[in-house]
Formats: C-alpha cells, structure tokens, sequence
C-alpha cells in the first residue's frame, strides 16, 4: 500500500493533467449539443485506456522497487546489476551509482590495507618491547629487595597492558591463530595463578584454590588471557581477604568460577561492565581503569563458545563464571 500511494504521488502531475484534458474533452463535446452517451463512451474508453498503461507502468515500477531493494541489501552495488535504464534520468543515476560504487572499493581496499599495516606494526611493536621487558625483570631478579619487589609488580602491569593491546590487534584482525585442543584446566588455571603469586604475597590475601580435575575444549593462549584479566581485576579490587578459584558445584556443565572478598560491582554497573571503556563507580576507586579488560574478555569468550557472567554484591566481592561446556568450536 505505502509504495502504491508513492506511486501515486510520484505522478500526481500526470494525473492532474490527464483530468484536466478529459474535462476539456467533455465541456467542448457538450457545447456543441452532441449526444451524452458518445461522450460517455469515449470517456470510458479513455479512462480504460491510462488504466491499463497505468496498471502496466506500475507493475514495471514495482519490480524495479523489488530489484532496488534486493541490491540494498548487498554489500557492493554497481550499474551492472541495477534495472535496466529507459529513460536518461535512469541512465544518469546508474552512472552516479557505478562511480560512487567503484569509490567506496578503492575505500575499502584502502582502509583494509591500512589496519593490516597498522596490525603488523603493533604486532611488531608489542614483541620487540617484551625484550626489554624480559631484561629488566632477570635485572630486577637478581636482588631480593622490597623496591626490587616493588618494581617487579609495576613491571607485570607493563606486561599484562602490553598483552591487552597485542590482544586487541589480534582480535580486530582477520586471522586469530585459534589453535583448538584439549587441554587440562587445571594445568591452564595454575600457571596463570603462578604469574600472580607476588602480588598475592604483596596484598597478604589468600588463595583459595579448589582442584578443578577437568579436560576442556579450547584455546590455550585466548583462555589464559580471559583468567589471566579477571585474576587481575580480583587482586586489583581486593583490599583484604582471599580469591577464591573452583568449580560451580551441583551441575553438569563445566563452569570456572573466579571469586573475590574485594568491593564489589554496583547493581546499577553490573550490566554494562563487559561495555567496551565502561568503568562505572570502581572506575573512581581505580582512576586508571580503562574499561577494555572485561570487553576483551567478553569477545574472547564470545571467540571461544564460552559464556561470560558475573554475579556481584557491593561490598562483599564478586563472582566471574565461565562456562566452558563444549560448544561449537572446531577441534583442530
């Protein structure tokens, strides 16, 4: 109906025209006194007449509405597969559509190039600036001391945003090296906790580790990463007492459980936290928060078949759930 009634307006002049000749048509065959039934008869014929090439445009203008439509829905459109052209009105778009088409290719082909040189300078990047990396730590190793210790911690920060941003190219990109086989959780789960044992020390908090004694379907590197950032965030939120790493209990799905004694997340952020630079009220307990540390966690999981969720109570800690159940995710 809506493109019938556009149809109509679309030609409103036409019509108008068309009614204006056929009360000329009538007013003059009227004044010379001519019988009424020929003006009717011809005016009937008439109206017979543009009903039927009426009714003919407005099929050809309908399929021409269903192809257009069809082609809006493509990714590229050029003039090679637009209706054909009958008049120069059409002519001329088509030669407008064919050139901003080619246009928005070399766009295209332009921008792709650029990410992936952007890509290859920061993978670059993020593995030329571990070697340093890697020197100051055996540097700092070399003696036991509270500074040493101090600086040891800040250097793991370097690390870990340096892995974030290495994470993030990676996952903009194309190709994200998935290389999918069974793994034991466990295995994956304790040298993650292992990286974190100064800062465990350094806080005096406890962990509370639970044997997880089960074989998962995934990513090695992309999964450690995800436990890797909520292990993070535990520590980092927590100002006393323990993290706290099991199984969920009493189901049949293998779900990692991650839990703190830290602040908690408020009701009202809860949400929004795996937004991309979403920080909300722990954003002002930790001014340096950016927000992307749970985002890429979410589209990792996301890469990976898992569910990401999180249960929380302010001021009375957090829980972050994996669900790491096999699901989709091709066994390489």
């Amino acid at each position: 109906m809506k493109f019938f009634l556009d149809f109509i307006r679309s030609r409103i002049i036409t019509l108008v025209c068309i009614i204006i000749a056929a009360v000329i048509f009538a007013v003059v065959l009227s004044l010379y006194n001519l019988p009424s039934e020929p003006v009717l008869y011809a005016l009937l014929l008439s109206l017979a007449a543009v009903t039927a090439i009426g009714a003919v445009n407005f099929i050809k203008a309908y399929r021409k509405h269903n192809i257009l439509t069809r082609l809006a829905n493509e990714i590229t459109v050029t003039a090679d597969n637009l209706p054909k052209a009958v008049s120069a009105d059409d002519k001329d778009y088509g030669r407008l559509i064919n050139t901003l088409s080619d246009y928005c290719i070399f766009l295209k082909e332009k921008s792709a190039n650029s990410l992936q040189a952007t890509n290859e300078y920061y993978t670059m990047w993020v593995h030329q600036i571990k070697t340093p990396i890697s020197a100051m730590r055996l540097m700092l190793q070399s003696e036991d001391s509270e500074s040493n210790r101090r600086l040891s911690d800040e250097l793991m920060k370097i690390e870990q945003y340096v892995d974030m941003a290495l994470c993030y190219v990676r996952l903009e990109s194309s190709g994200n090296d998935l290389v999918i086989k069974h793994y034991s959780l466990d295995d994956i789960v304790k040298k993650s906790v292992r990286k974190f044992s100064p800062q465990f020390i350094g806080k005096k908090l406890s962990l509370d580790y639970k044997e997880l004694d089960t074989d998962v379907l995934t990513d090695e590197k992309w999964l450690s990463f995800i436990i890797e950032q909520l292990l993070s965030n535990a520590i980092k939120y927590t100002a006393k007492g323990s993290v706290t790493i099991y199984m969920k209990p009493d189901t049949d799905r293998k779900i990692l459980c991650i839990a703190d004694t830290g602040i908690g997340i408020d009701p009202a952020d809860l949400p929004r936290i795996f937004d991309n630079g979403y920080t909300g009220l722990n954003g002002r307990y930790d001014m340096k928060a950016s927000g992307i540390g749970l985002y890429l966690c979410r589209c990792i999981a996301d890469m990976l078949g898992i569910t990401l969720t999180a249960v929380s109570e302010l001021g009375k800690g957090s829980v972050f759930m994996l669900d790491l159940t096999e699901s989709d995710v091709r066994h390489e």
